[in-house]
């Protein structure tokens, strides 16, 4: 009779175990799929993705078996496997940058036949039928995703492997997805297993799940009691504070007959357990009952149910982790836990779904949703690189893992924070990580100073608090409750313009464009040519310009870019008060999209009014610009230096990239008979980027014998760009 089970399984692992050298990464897992859609969840670095390659054969199986319909696949290699109808949706999609749509599918179908066709997977998904033509690193995050997901479909799988599919991915796409995942369950055609972080989509999708632990299969749950319980979640999963742990908990086998969890009482002293004293590493074992009892600590009872009570009323627990949008309360529980609560009462009264999130540095556990302990583990060293004695390193250290944790989250609507430099540097980090357009709100008492180290490229409200945020009075409860309420409305507008059926919006796709004032005619006339086609939104090449023009580069939101004005990699070098970073080009080399660039406004480092000019320029090129801006122009040392610094970048790009040089000047103060009119200065820049570009037939440097505001050199840019991006007239619209 086992053996009649045992045949009909999609996939049976038996005492799996895998190695990374001497670090034992998969200690024996026993894992069992008969049909349908089964998921498996557990922390990072829990040995997920490992399991995964393991059923495919891309890592090495030191000991078990691994069963696919019978079928002992242990050890093959990984095109056995594919053909016996094993499909597999690698965790960062894997697609290739230069092949089209359509290109990706005609290669992946064929293998074995059934359902699935190219035709069915435009039908399932007409987003790509719509972008077919469009290469791989042309795609948004979710088509991207869409289009791995049909690639594996494509060989019409038995067992179907998905690693992290709704990862990095908008809550709307992952909405989809997740009905997706439901549809394959339905049909029958095909098990699958997924592996998930997202625990509102692994306990949506599938009847049990598995949660995975340092390696191992801690156990088995009912999905429906796992989405139910927060604590649950928290105890399980080794994250956040844990109160009431139960020693050695036994839970209920699924099915009909059992019996739902007893909601715990709340009525006497509640004792704060953290299930990890120590930081997990694939060797350890579970801790000891007596361990954590003796670490326990106990909560007043008076502010555990208040805290419980307003979470109660803003939302049932069950829901905090995952599904409709959120608003993240952010900052330093330890130090302004009463103003943090007093916002986030105001936002949760509006009828929107709140998270209390700790980034405090200090070690001591507040009472929250997500706790300064889960987010630390979110850093590379783990939670000993984050509560450390150093204050300044420790809230470093807080920053990047709070960075690190908000990348995961696919449902925030807005974030809102409130508190000094401290509170400010930890949170603002991680809100100029999240997409342009998602309300970002700092009440701060450094609000009225320089805000810029704070701000950066991204779109965050900073609101000065007028009284230090410490403590409540008539003058702070007005100011936080003005911010939560302008956050309110923020977060509500853009929702409903979401849900807005037809709000008319352009849907073209977008091209990001650098310009400065003695660039501005060619950046006129290719905006002017480029508007049916595209939509030009135009960046200040002010140094923060250009980082928000590639921030949005990075996140997606640009299909293109005409670097036209590359001015700010002078004042990087040369010392001026609008400079790049030294990352300028970096979203352009890792994202590698569609670059047409040039060498605009490199005749100039700018500086602010003349006395502000370091002293070792005296007796330099000047040109007053207006009494605040002063303009020097660069020597034949600075251009080939200039010339050298961005040739090594443009090298990197693995896109297609066209760079123009316009040999009869770089901006209108470079042109015969105006002020910084230099062709010696300009013969050096263009010769040293031609000695430094190593050109291909994707990457090409073109000369012409025009200024830049030429109206010729300007035509030849727009000619370049349509080339390059596949628009020969034809207009096409990019759904957002």
């Amino acid at each position: 009779m086992n053996d009649v089970r045992r045949s009909a399984a999609a996939l049976e692992v038996r005492g799996l175990d895998v190695y990374y050298g001497h670090s034992h990464a998969l200690q024996g897992v026993d894992l069992t799929l008969e049909s349908g859609v089964f998921s498996v969840v557990g922390r990072n670095g829990m040995g997920k993705t490992t399991l995964c390659k393991a059923i495919m054969g891309l890592v090495g199986v030191s000991g078990g078996s691994i069963r696919v319909r019978g079928e002992d696949v242990t050890r093959r290699p990984p095109a056995q496997i594919a053909r016996l109808g094993v499909g597999y949706v690698p965790q960062g999609r894997r697609l290739w940058r230069s092949l089209s749509v359509e290109e990706h599918l005609r290669l992946a179908g064929g293998m074995r036949s059934g359902a699935w066709t190219v035709e069915r997977i435009y039908d399932t998904f007409p987003r790509l039928a719509e972008r077919k033509d469009h290469g791989g690193g042309q795609l948004s995050g979710g088509e991207q995703q869409m289009l791995a997901i049909s690639r594996a479909l494509l060989t019409n799988p038995q067992l179907l492997i998905m690693d992290e599919p709704t990862e990095g991915l908008a809550p709307v796409i992952v909405a989809q997805v997740e009905e997706m995942l439901l549809r394959l369950g339905e049909d029958g055609d095909m098990s699958v297993l997924v592996i998930e972080q997202n625990i509102g989509v692994a306990t949506a999708i599938s009847r049990n799940v598995a949660i995975m632990v340092n390696g191992r299969i801690n156990r088995i749950i009912d999905s429906a009691r796992l989405a139910a319980d927060r604590a649950l979640q928290q105890r399980l999963l080794g994250v956040g504070l844990h109160a009431e742990l139960e020693p050695d908990i036994e839970l209920p086998a699924s099915g009909p007959e059992a019996k739902p969890a007893p909601t715990p009482r709340r009525d006497g002293p509640i004792r704060i357990y953290i299930s990890n004293p120590t930081l997990p590493t694939r060797w350890s074992q579970p801790v000891p009952i007596a361990r954590i009892e003796a670490a326990a600590r106990t909560l007043s009872t008076q502010v555990a149910r208040l805290d419980e009570t307003a979470r109660r009323k803003r939302e049932p627990v069950a829901a905090q982790t995952a599904g409709p949008p959120v608003v993240l309360v952010v900052g330093t529980l330890d130090t302004k836990g009463v103003e943090l609560r007093y916002i986030r009462d105001i936002i949760a009264e509006s009828g929107l779904r709140t998270r209390l999130v700790d980034v405090s540095t200090s070690g001591k556990h507040s009472s929250c949703d997500v706790s300064a302990q889960e987010i630390a583990l979110n850093h590379g060293r783990g939670g000993s690189a984050v509560f450390g004695p150093d204050r300044g390193t420790a809230v470093t250290a807080m920053a990047d893992a709070f960075v690190s944790w908000l990348r995961r989250q696919g449902n925030i609507a807005g974030v809102i924070s409130a508190g000094g430099s401290g509170a400010a540097s930890l949170v603002a980090p991680g809100m100029r990580t999240l997409p342009v357009g998602v309300p970002k709100l700092i009440i701060s008492s450094v609000a009225s100073g320089d805000v810029g180290p704070y701000v950066g490229p991204a779109d965050i409200t900073m609101m000065y608090s007028v009284t230090d945020v410490q403590g409540l009075n008539s003058i702070s409860r007005a100011v936080l409750a003005n911010g939560a309420n302008a956050l309110t409305g923020m977060v509500k507008a853009r929702l409903d313009g979401r849900a807005a059926p037809a709000r008319e919006t352009s849907k073209l796709p977008p091209v990001g464009i650098t310009m400065f004032g003695v660039t501005t005619p060619a950046v006129q006339k290719i905006a002017a040519d480029l508007r049916d086609d595209f939509e030009c939104l135009v960046f200040h090449a002010t140094g923060v310009g250009g980082r928000s023009m590639e921030k949005l580069v990075e996140s997606g939101q640009l299909a293109g870019v005409i670097d036209v004005t590359t001015t700010e990699v002078c004042d990087l070098l040369m010392g001026g008060v609008f400079p790049a970073t030294e990352d300028r080009f970096g979203a352009i080399i890792r994202t590698r999209i569609p670059y047409v660039g040039s060498v605009g406004a490199l005749d100039m480092v700018n500086f602010g009014a003349p006395d502000t000019i370091p002293e070792r320029y005296r007796g330099r090129k000047f040109h007053v610009h207006n009494p605040q801006v002063t303009l020097m122009r660069t020597t034949v040392e600075e251009n080939e230096r200039m010339g050298r610094w961005i040739g090594e970048r443009l090298n990197l790009m693995d896109g297609p990239v066209r760079f123009f040089v316009p040999e009869a000047g770089v901006s209108a103060l470079d042109a015969r008979g105006q002020p910084f009119w230099d062709p010696d200065a300009d013969a050096a820049l263009f010769r040293t980027l031609e000695r430094t570009v190593r050109q291909t037939g994707n990457r090409q440097l073109i000369r012409m014998p025009k200024n830049i505001n030429d109206p010729e050199f300007a035509a030849a840019i727009v000619g370049a760009f349509r080339t390059l991006f596949g628009r020969t007239g034809a207009r096409r619209r990019l759904a957002r």
